[in-house]
């Protein structure tokens, strides 16, 4: 982990650097800008993500630290806190409550959403959808959130004015650094300056929106949803495995890369466990689970998980609803 954070922290400030000090051609600053959004989306995956979890280090003091990078990139640690790691961990795969089944509402995600006509193109326009994530996250998606009083099960909330103070705070230091001080330094117009800004962020974007959903939102996860009196239909460990779905996990560069989040379902079930654990956890929730006869799903490739989700983005599309055989049979 501690070679991991100064191999993605030194590539990401090393390549913002050489741009900054200008001579360097537009196809190389375009690559940079490339490389930038890469790191950044590894940055978010591999520190960030375990550092918000408390499970980068025992000692709080470093996981608060860290998962300050996720600030610095201009999103929210404090309110992922609340919209990943209390929301979605609780309710995965519950429409109207996780978040991460309405990320746009240009995806139809879920068979219980509502159905628009735009939606019978979304396999077409996913990636796009998906590379808008980061923009939208640094510039609209925590403000909105602050702003809500009701937030998936939460009612009234309040927020602590430090916290508001630090949101606001922390960006406008990303914009600073990300923004402002390049068009003070660097001799561009303003279309150069956008091309490569945007580019950092369409990749970054990309990276992290499919990413998040190659684990449940494929075609063998559920999507229940709670009967009359709000009862799920299966115990929450049992809902994880049935809502959760794993790739590639063979894949070491892979796992380094998306900080173990291929290796969903371990990370779900222990999600104060450090992620370079998970390979050794996955026995044991493998054999854990076939002695109870409790599914453990796998897409054995990237490839194969990207077709999934391709294929359930067709299937939602155009408003058709999944069968919800497995929810029924561990009912």
């Amino acid at each position: 982990m501690v070679t991991k954070t100064a191999l993605l922290l030194g590539t990401f400030v090393g390549a913002y650097l050489l741009i900054l000090l200008g001579g360097l051609s537009g196809p190389a600053v375009l690559a940079l800008c490339v490389l930038l959004g890469v790191t950044m989306a590894g940055i978010g995956f591999g520190i960030a993500h375990d550092a918000n979890h408390g499970a980068y280090s025992d000692d709080q003091r470093v996981n608060a630290a860290l998962g300050m990078t996720f600030d610095l990139l201009g999103a929210n640690g404090y309110m992922w806190r609340i919209t990943h790691n209390v929301i979605h961990h609780t309710y995965t795969n519950i429409q109207g409550i996780d978040e991460d089944l309405e990320v746009s509402p240009l995806l139809r995600l879920s068979p219980h959403s509502t159905h628009r006509r735009v939606h019978n193109w979304q396999h077409v326009y996913a990636l796009f959808a998906y590379s808008m994530s980061t923009l939208n996250w640094v510039f609209w998606k925590d403000f909105d959130y602050f702003s809500r009083r009701n937030l998936g099960p939460y009612r009234g909330r309040r927020h602590d004015p430090g916290q508001i103070a630090w949101m606001v705070g922390s960006k406008l230091f990303h914009y600073g650094w990300s923004i402002v001080l390049p068009l003070a330094v660097l001799p561009v117009t303003l279309w150069q300056f956008a091309l490569g800004w945007l580019t950092v962020h369409l990749v970054a974007g990309t990276i992290l929106g499919v990413v998040f959903q190659l684990a449940h939102v494929v075609e063998e996860t559920a999507q229940p949803l709670p009967d009359d009196l709000g009862r799920m239909p299966a115990a929450w460990m049992v809902h994880e495995m049935l809502t959760t779905c794993n790739f590639a996990t063979g894949n070491r560069l892979l796992s380094w890369y998306v900080g173990g989040l291929n290796f969903q379902l371990e990370h779900h079930l222990f999600t104060k466990v450090c992620s370079v654990h998970y390979p050794a956890i996955s026995r044991i929730v493998r054999e854990t689970a076939a002695r109870h006869g409790v599914p453990y799903y796998e897409n054995p490739t990237l490839t194969a998980a990207l077709r999934s989700h391709w294929r359930m983005l067709r299937r939602l599309g155009p408003g058709a609803e999944r069968g919800m055989a497995t929810v029924a049979a561990a009912a």
